[in-house]
C-alpha cells in the first residue's frame, strides 16, 4: 500500500495528475471545465498511479524475461487521430532499458522509399532477439490515411490486404511475437480532444492537416478501418480494440492487456554490490575554469 508521502512523491515523479491541470496561457479555464465535465466518471487519480507503477514494476519483469529468453516483441499501435496511442506508449517505456527497448515513428516515405517493396522501410526496425519495439503507426497506414486520402490506388491497397497476412505470418515463424492494438474513441471525444490541442501550445505540434482532415472523413476512416479489421485479423496476429475516451482506463488497461499476452516469469538476478572506491593520496583535483559551468539560476 503506498501511503500519503510516497503518494506525493510519485505525483511529482510521474506527473501524471498534472497533465490536464497545468494552467496553460492560451487554455481557457472554460475549455478545461468543459473536458472535465465530459469525463464525470474518470477514474481516481490515486487507483491510477497505484496501478500504473505496479503494472510498470511488471513492464521491466517481463522486458528482463524478453533479454533473458531472447524472445521478439513487436507490439503495433493504430487507431484514431488524438485516441491515446501515444500516451500509452509513453507509460509502457517510461522505466524499460531503453536499450532493449525502441519506439518506431516513421515519416512519409521519401521518394526512393515509395519505389521499394511497401513493406521494405518497416524491415529493418523489427526486434532482434532480446529486444521490444513498438510501432507508433505502422504497415497499416496503407489501409488507413493513404487509402483515405488518395496516397494509394486501389490496387495497391488490394495488394496490401493480400500481402500482409502472409508476411505477419512469415514473422511469427521466425519467432517474432506480433501484438496488434486499435484504439477507439468516438466522434465527440476526438473533437474534444482536437479542440484542446488547438489552444494548449505545449500541444498544437500533434495537430497535422492529416489529423485535421480526419475530423472531415471521419465515416471513410471507419469503413477503412473495419475492411482491416475484416482482411488482417488473423490468429497469428489477432486485432485487440482499447477504448479510449477515459485516457486513465485505456492506459491501464492496455498495459494489463499486454502483459497478458506474454508468458513471462520473473528471471532471478544475482545481487550488486558496490565496491570500495579506490584513493589515491598523491592526486590533487584540479579547478576546472568557471566558464564550463552551466549558470546557476535555480
Amino acid at each position: 500500500m503506498v501511503d500519503e508521502a510516497e503518494l506525493e512523491w510519485v505525483e511529482a515523479e510521474l506527473d501524471e495528475t498534472l497533465e490536464m491541470e497545468l494552467p496553460e496561457p492560451a487554455l481557457s479555464r472554460e475549455l478545461r471545465e468543459l473536458y472535465r465535465r465530459a469525463h464525470p466518471n474518470s477514474l481516481d487519480p490515486r487507483v491510477y498511479l497505484r496501478n500504473l507503477l505496479r503494472l510498470q514494476a511488471e513492464l521491466i519483469k517481463m522486458q528482463t524475461w524478453v533479454q533473458h529468453t531472447g524472445s521478439k516483441l513487436l507490439v503495433i499501435f493504430e487507431g484514431r487521430d488524438a485516441a491515446g496511442k501515444g500516451g500509452v506508449i509513453k507509460r509502457i517505456t517510461q522505466r524499460l532499458d531503453p536499450r532493449s527497448c525502441r519506439v518506431v515513428a516513421m515519416p512519409k516515405p521519401s521518394d526512393r522509399e515509395q519505389t521499394q517493396w511497401y513493406f521494405q522501410r518497416y524491415v529493418p526496425h523489427l526486434p532482434a532477439g532480446g529486444e521490444i519495439v513498438l510501432f507508433d503507426r505502422s504497415w497499416y497506414n496503407r489501409a488507413g490515411v493513404e487509402r483515405v486520402m488518395g496516397f494509394a490506388s486501389e490496387d495497391e491497397v488490394e495488394e496490401f490486404f493480400r500481402s500482409v497476412p502472409e508476411f505477419e505470418r512469415m514473422l511469427v515463424r521466425s519467432g517474432i511475437t506480433i501484438i496488434k492494438y486499435w484504439f477507439s474513441i468516438t466522434d465527440e471525444e476526438q473533437q474534444l480532444r482536437f479542440l484542446m490541442r488547438i489552444h494548449d501550445p505545449m500541444k498544437q505540434w500533434k495537430l497535422s492537416p492529416m489529423d485535421l482532415q480526419s475530423r472531415i472523413r471521419w465515416e471513410d476512416y471507419t469503413k477503412a478501418k473495419e475492411a482491416m479489421f475484416e482482411r488482417t485479423n488473423i490468429a497469428e496476429a489477432p486485432w485487440f480494440i482499447v477504448e479510449g475516451n477515459d485516457k486513465k482506463r485505456e492506459r491501464l488497461n492496455c498495459m494489463e492487456h499486454l502483459l497478458s499476452q506474454l508468458p513471462y516469469e520473473e528471471v532471478p538476478q544475482d545481487g550488486v554490490d558496490l565496491p570500495e572506491r579506490v584513493y589515491d593520496p598523491e592526486y590533487e583535483r584540479k579547478v576546472l575554469p568557471d566558464e564550463l559551468y552551466v549558470p546557476k539560476i535555480y
